[in-house]
């Protein structure tokens, strides 16, 4: 059995780990943080996980006895993985951050977006950016995994193909994503109230999002170079889900797109291609640590649209940090992540 402690159990992504840990045949959860639920059982805060851990309760976070655990995931704010990451990776834990703090491989970039110096940039080399569908082989021997972003997993999942091949005019690529509000955490926000985010849409962030450098970064290694990259999300009244709507040109446009993507993911057991001329939905993938693609080239033109949708929680957090989890101890990839999606 792999132990397992988690960080910050208390928000969105934290529950979502347990829910999946839960039908994990190969994983425990022995510790679970939490300095503001210290001693408060968790079955009490989550009613839907009664039955699965009724024992299990909230303590202050120790290095010690986080230690002990084979892996610890952080399901916390921005710099708090970089306080302790440092001592776990000493004592022989490997170390999944679903956070920020190791995402970016710049220092002096991630403090410019994240308001803050950078806490362990010491470890930045040997961080390894947990999308496995592009660095499974690095992740296998990896002590510290830096969990992608949600919409950086919808958008960069829906380009690769394109941009592996050279087929995409780089210097133009435009990501159109919606979210569901869960992806601002559980904390109390006045945007995220139901009645100010309920029967409403708006973009936020155009001038810049956090997760414009992290995309720009994976799509510059697709491409093998500089890349212009438009990034514009928007809030959307749903809970989970993200939709990504993302347009490239194209000079030659006598390329099956269609083949190229189903080759590309035909060994890739979270990624499903749909059949030519879909729309996927974000109804599709609740629950599920799937991303659903499909591929249009309207009128038959040179421009390209990819649709590309995923859950918030699951593939864009929670759900793919088990997967990588799994690939570190050398489990069946598919091991806890197995559900079909939620419908309606």
């Amino acid at each position: 059995m792999v132990r397992v402690g988690i960080v910050g159990g208390t928000g969105y992504t934290g529950v979502e780990l347990l829910r999946l840990l839960a039908q994990h045949p190969r994983a425990e959860v022995a510790v679970i943080t939490s300095r503001s639920e210290n001693g408060a059982k968790v079955a009490d805060m989550y009613p839907n996980l009664r039955g699965h851990y009724d024992e299990l309760a909230f303590s202050v976070p120790d290095t010690a006895t986080l230690g002990a655990c084979d892996v610890v995931f952080f399901a916390t704010p921005h710099g708090v993985a970089h306080a302790l990451a440092a001592e776990l990776l000493d004592a022989g834990t490997r170390v999944i951050d679903l956070s920020a703090d190791f995402r970016l491989q710049d220092a002096d970039e991630w403090a410019r977006w994240y308001g803050q110096p950078h806490g362990a940039p010491e470890l930045l080399s040997e961080a390894v950016y947990g999308l496995p569908e592009v660095n499974r082989e690095q992740i296998k021997g990896a002590r510290l995994i830096a969990v992608p972003g949600c919409y950086p997993t919808a958008t960069q999942l829906g380009y690769l193909p394109l941009l592996e091949r050279g087929l995409a005019d780089t210097s133009r690529l435009i990501a159109d994503c919606k979210s569901g509000v869960s992806g601002a955490g559980r904390a109390a926000k006045i945007g995220s109230l139901f009645t100010e985010a309920g029967e409403n849409m708006m973009a936020y962030a155009v001038k810049g999002h956090r997760h414009l450098p992290e995309i720009s970064q994976g799509l510059r290694r697709a491409a093998g170079g500089n890349v212009g990259l438009t990034f514009v999300p928007h809030l959307t009244p749903m809970i989970r889900g993200i939709h990504a709507t993302l347009y490239a040109t194209v000079a030659d446009t006598s390329v099956d797109l269609q083949a190229l993507y189903e080759h590309r993911y035909a060994s890739e057991p979270f990624v499903d291609v749909m059949p030519a001329g879909s729309h996927p939905e974000t109804r599709s993938v609740r629950g599920a640590n799937v991303c659903r693609i499909a591929i249009h080239r309207p009128q038959g033109g040179d421009l390209v649209v990819v649709l590309s949708v995923i859950d918030n929680l699951v593939k864009g957090a929670s759900g793919q940090a088990l997967q990588n989890m799994n690939i570190i101890f050398g489990l069946d990839e598919r091991l806890g992540l197995g559900n079909a999606a939620l419908l309606p």
